[in-house]
């Protein structure tokens, strides 16, 4: 099942490891960091393989599962 959710943030920035956390994508920072090595997140289309990548409002990140994509919009 697809899932889209906004999240919002409250500084200029958030890391891209952060963001799955926050969102409830990634139960750990392990849980982000392998997913995002597989190559399972997407930062504006684009694989992303850098866990630190910063991310600013407006940018959108697909992460793939088993069970669907989940679309976080960063706000």
């Amino acid at each position: 099942m697809d899932q889209v959710e906004d999240v919002p943030i409250t500084g200029d920035m958030i890391r891209l490891g952060q963001l799955l956390k926050f969102a409830g994508v990634a139960e750990s920072g392990a849980d982000a960091g392998a997913m995002i090595t597989a190559g399972d997140v997407h930062v504006r289309g684009e694989v992303e393989t850098r866990r630190g990548r910063q991310l600013h409002r407006g940018d959108v990140v697909e992460v793939v599962t088993p069970v669907g994509t989940t679309t976080l919009t960063v706000r």
